[in-house]
């Protein structure tokens, strides 16, 4: 859509339209919401200074981008959002070459931004590249990494900071306390004295009138402080809604030629008033009426995320030495009802997994019992951390793993399912996947107990109930669910358990169950045990296939030796799985009960 030629009146139109259609959407299919409506407007506004087609287009997290899709010749397309086989929920190169880059973890577009000026500045070309970063993603310590650099290096790019009031407040609430420390010194005060006396004296008519003014310039020019500071020119607050305002500052700010910030105020769920503001539940929403509201409910089961919460929160209660963080998460991982019991003991440090990590490190190095919850996806932020803070010390924390395995329609960039691969290989880890509801319980108690490194994964959602009665976790002991009088061996991790239950129901032959409980340290003494009575093992486990659950148990069989079993796992290929319904998802990648029971017996 070529807007450059358009109107301010003619551009609030499609503002609305584009509202519209995001509404009329996202209603149906679920999505980002608030942030996205929220962005309307400064999108257009990059869509009429910049030109897609040769300046890089960089959104952080990207979760606020459908405006730029709906700009971007994908209007009709658009009822297909993350839905499978259509278009996704983030930018996606491959979708279309007006997306610059994938994007779905945050904090990345600065970086980013400076990675493209300087193969611009090589190429000799004058380009520019522009970032929408939304304040939350200013949490994150990467963006000052990027920050850093840009100060020093004067690469030219454009930087719009969509300051919706989320959570802009903690980084620069730090920095506030340092100002008001330095505000209530004597030097400040000393000033502040006598421009009061200057006024009082010249103006006794509008001192306090003056004073205000005064008090107010010095906290406009907080925000702005931190980037100047960092050698990056600030421009703001601007009004992130007011179009006209929104082109002639980034036309500004384009033709300086250096970094530069442009600070833009907005609102959350702007043009759907029901989601207008601090709304933490209209970020990322399933289907929902869009004339009242009112979600549309399924009725289900107790979520995993839900039973961690309430079993961690009775943990606390008991041992008073558990403690725990998330990273920006506290209500997807059920960290809030912690945080909110106990204020002191539980903490949100936002966007910041490295930080988080080794921050708990510390706490089981002075006694306490730590409980991170990350989604599986994000864990891998804070990859070094756990190899060099808690791994090597070999301190007992522990790793919640929400959302492992796939999550569906946020597709690529959060599927859950490398945790296995890359958590296995540290020594000192011990890694564990409960089958159902009463399992995840007894696993957060093993967990607690644990002198070592553990780990626990779960998914998102609900477990399915299972006819066999959860029992307590002992360090590297699996349990046999069934015995079989075939010669075929069904091993499950976590929910794979329940799989393999379900795809045995399908097949005519007396099938062995195992639940190997761990993959690291693996049972041993039972596999070495059922490799003399079964000689067909199928592996199963939500997880990629390398250096997961099949590759552990054929590294055990090299190294005894054990050369007359045929394994086959049904873990997932070396591909990134892409968005779509769950269901469709496993489909498409031939792993329903249904696909595997075939599979299964074509091989018998």
């Amino acid at each position: 859509m070529n807007i450059k030629s358009k109107s301010t009146k003619e551009l609030e139109q499609i503002a609305q339209d584009i509202r519209n259609r995001i509404i009329e959407v996202v209603s149906c299919n679920g999505g980002h919401f608030s942030s996205t409506l929220g962005a309307v407007e400064l999108t257009l506004g990059m869509h009429y200074v910049f030109d897609v087609k040769q300046d890089p287009f960089i959104f952080d997290v990207s979760h606020q981008c459908y405006p730029h899709k709906l700009l971007t010749n994908r209007w009709d397309e658009f009822s297909t959002l993350r839905q499978f086989g259509g278009l996704s929920g983030f930018t996606k190169p491959k979708e279309s070459e007006a997306d610059y880059f994938v994007a779905g973890h945050s904090s990345t577009s600065i970086s980013l931004a400076v990675g493209a000026a300087k193969a611009i500045k090589l190429k000799g070309e004058s380009r520019v590249p522009v970032v929408m970063i939304g304040d939350g993603s200013m949490t994150s310590g990467m963006i000052y990494e990027a920050l850093n650099e840009l100060g020093d290096r004067k690469y030219p790019v454009v930087i719009i900071l969509n300051d919706n009031e989320m959570s802009i407040a903690k980084p620069i609430g730090a920095i506030s306390k340092h100002l008001s420390k330095m505000l209530a010194g004597k030097t400040y005060q000393g000033f502040k004295e006598k421009v009061d006396n200057f006024l009082k004296k010249n103006f006794p008519d509008g001192t306090t009138y003056l004073a205000k003014r005064f008090e107010e310039s010095i906290k406009l020019i907080t925000p702005g402080l931190l980037f100047e500071e960092m050698g990056i020119d600030y421009i703001g607050p601007i009004d992130g809604h007011n179009i006209e305002e929104i082109i002639d500052t980034l036309d500004i700010a384009k033709n300086m030629g250096k970094p530069v910030i442009v600070h833009a105020k907005t609102t959350k769920g702007k043009g759907y008033s029901k989601a207008e503001g601090c709304h933490e539940h209209w970020h990322g929403v399933g289907p929902f009426d869009a004339e009242s509201g009112e979600f549309i409910k399924k009725a289900t089961a107790k979520s995993a995320t839900a039973v961690f919460s309430d079993k961690l929160l009775d943990m606390a209660k008991k041992y008073e030495n558990i403690v725990g963080v998330t990273a920006a998460m506290p209500s997807g991982t059920g960290i809030d009802k912690l945080i909110s019991e106990f204020p002191s003991r539980f903490w949100d440090v936002a966007i910041a997994e490295q930080h988080a990590v080794t921050s708990m490190a510390a706490m089981a190095k002075e006694g306490f019992k730590p409980f991170i919850t990350i989604y599986s996806t994000f864990l891998q932020r804070g990859f070094d951390q756990i190899v060099h803070d808690v791994c090597l010390m070999n301190l007992p924390v522990v790793f919640a793993i929400d959302r492992a395995g796939i999550v569906g329609n946020d597709g690529e960039t959060h599927q859950g399912v490398y945790d296995i691969s890359y958590l296995r290989f540290i020594p000192n880890m011990v890694l564990i996947a409960p089958r159902d509801t009463a399992s995840l319980e007894y696993a957060l108690e093993f967990g607690y107990k644990c002198k070592s490194p553990c780990a626990i994964r779960y998914p998102r959602g609900a477990y399915e109930t299972l006819e066999y009665d959860a029992t307590p976790f002992e360090l590297a002991v699996s349990e046999l669910l069934k015995d079989g009088k075939d010669d075929i061996l069904f091993i499950g991790y976590g929910t794979g358990v329940a799989k393999a239950i379900n795809t045995a129901k399908l097949i005519d032959k007396d099938i062995a169950i195992l639940d190997l409980k761990f993959v690291k340290p693996l049972d041993i003494k039972m596999l070495e045990k059922l490799s003399l009575e079964y000689k067909k093992w199928y592996v199963f486990s939500d997880s990629q296939a390398q250096g997961g659950v099949g590759s552990a148990i054929l590294e055990f069989l090299s190294q005894k030796q054990i050369t007359d079993i045929k394994l086959k796992t049904f873990e997932y290929d070396d591909i990134f799985i892409q968005h779509g319904d769950t269901k469709d998802v496993e489909r498409d990648l031939g792993v329903t009960p249904e696909q595997l029971a075939r599979l299964v017996i074509s091989k018998s």
